[in-house]
């Protein structure tokens, strides 16, 4: 081990700590969301037709990616920051590869629930060696990159799932095998080391109350069209999510050691900022899923054709997320922002809601509602992000940016598990442009919701003008 340690250089600047952790933040989000291309031939090669079924593909990675983030983020405080990030993109990897080599629909589960592990100690270790070698004025601008890094990964899944689809299914998983080494071997070398805090244990119980209330509320809305609203299993799952996230809810407020310090939620700008991220990731989780398999299911295009009309959308993510965010949020604050950026999000899903037809419409149907739900999220995702995450103190940066992420991961879940109990069981025909036009009205609503908090919970006061200091630095480069 000392000559392991004698051979780690960790010489690299913050620029190039941002550089690298961003790898792993690729590898999570990349993996988000590639697979919502992939579920039709995943279905067709292991002889599942439900799409309640092969959503727990979807479900099972974010349920426990969103449970386990903020546990494994106060391990991380207590360890070198990293080592902890290296063995995340360690267990990711070797999963990824495992996914890949998976002959049944439970296996692969199983083997995506092991994925998420390794994403939740990569995403708030990467984020707090950021926070950690960036000097203060520079610190919002890295998150919003950091952020912004996410977002475009999440968004190009499908694009790039849509490519390695056309061949094997199989290849969505394998990627993440060269990004992982190549994130190993120069992580290791160049990372600079960056010790752990003496810090207690984290609440084990109040992660546990969290996975199985998510995972209770995916299951009832998942199952309800199936197993119908008025039955025993899905009543059930819905009362024991209630129960179960009201029990997490009140063990925070009592352990001497919660999950989550409650004491961040009386910071405005984190509270704000993951009411916002709730909202706005329901309907990000719920408009990539319907986007892709309505244009695989309905239209019957393939996967590669589906990736490439939805790519104009993500590759607007970083136009709006540098070069008007970084400039809007100094001007109008964080708050105003959000607003615009989830009002023109929800513009695009009502786009989709009255102007998609059964014939295939690429240019006046798909396009435009693309085009604005990319704006929408370059403008929201990496601001709330960078206004909770830089009202954090030191010593809550890796907890603080877990919660925020969970919260993130929560909200795509319940987006995926929404969707899915809106659409049911129609899959073609007029039935099925009913029940995807209902499900984008619903995106659209948590959309506005999203733009409402964002004016009344983030709107511009000493908070944002303490932020509009440090962005000056940032934007003005």
């Amino acid at each position: 081990m000392k000559k392991l340690s004698q051979a780690r250089r960790g010489d690299a600047s913050p620029p190039f700590v941002l550089v690298v952790v961003c790898s792993g933040v690729v590898l999570a989000s990349l993996d988000l969301f590639i697979v919502n291309l992939a579920l039709p031939s995943i279905a067709r090669d292991l002889h599942q037709s439900s799409l309640g079924s092969l959503s727990w593909v979807l479900n099972g990675y974010s349920i426990v990616y969103a449970s386990l983030l903020v546990l494994l983020g106060r391990l991380a405080e207590r360890r070198q920051r990293d080592l902890a990030f290296l063995l995340g993109v360690l267990i990711f990897t070797a999963s990824s590869a495992a996914c890949a080599a998976a002959s049944s629909l439970s296996l692969l589960v199983v083997f995506r629930v092991i994925q998420a592990v390794g994403a939740a100690l990569l995403t708030p270790t990467s984020l707090s060696l950021v926070l950690a070698t960036t000097s203060e004025a520079k610190r919002a601008g890295s998150v919003r990159a950091w952020t912004a890094v996410g977002g475009i990964a999440a968004g190009l899944g499908p694009v790039i799932g849509g490519f390695l689809v056309s061949t094997s299914w199989r290849l969505v998983f394998l990627v993440n095998v060269p990004i992982g080494i190549v994130a190993l071997v120069v992580g290791w070398r160049r990372l600079p080391s960056v010790p752990g805090r003496q810090v207690p244990a984290p609440d084990v119980f109040g992660a546990l109350f969290v996975t199985l209330g998510v995972g209770a509320l995916s299951l009832g809305l998942v199952e309800a069209n199936s197993w119908g609203w008025e039955s025993v299993g899905v009543v059930g799952s819905l009362v024991a999510s209630l129960l179960l996230l009201g029990g997490a809810a009140i063990h925070t407020l009592r352990h001497r050691n919660p999950l989550l310090d409650p004491k961040l939620f009386g910071v405005r700008a984190f509270s704000g900022s993951s009411i916002v991220g709730l909202l706005f990731s329901v309907a990000f989780g719920a408009m990539l899923l319907s986007v892709v398999l309505w244009m695989q299911d309905v239209w019957g295009w393939s996967p590669l054709t589906a990736g490439l009309a939805f790519a104009p959308g993500p590759l607007l993510v970083p136009v709006f997320a540098f070069f008007v965010a970084s400039r809007a949020i100094p001007r109008f604050g964080p708050g105003r922002v959000i607003a615009l950026g989830s009002t023109i999000y929800m513009l695009g899903n009502l786009w989709w809601a009255t102007r998609i037809g059964l014939t295939p419409d690429y240019v006046t149907g798909v396009l435009p509602g693309t085009l604005l739900t990319g704006a929408g999220v370059g403008l929201t995702l990496p601001t709330f992000m960078a206004a909770g995450a830089s009202a954090l103190p030191p010593e809550s940066f890796a907890t603080g940016s877990a919660a925020l992420n969970m919260v993130r991961q929560v909200g795509l879940a319940i987006g995926v598990a929404m969707l899915i109990a809106v659409l049911g069981a129609a899959r073609r025909g007029e039935p099925a442009l009913q029940a995807y036009r209902h499900g984008w009205l619903a995106t659209a609503g948590f959309s506005f919701t999203s733009a409402v908090a964002g004016l009344v919970l983030l709107r511009q006061d000493r908070l944002v003008a303490t932020q509009h200091n440090q962005m000056i630095g940032v934007s003005g480069e």
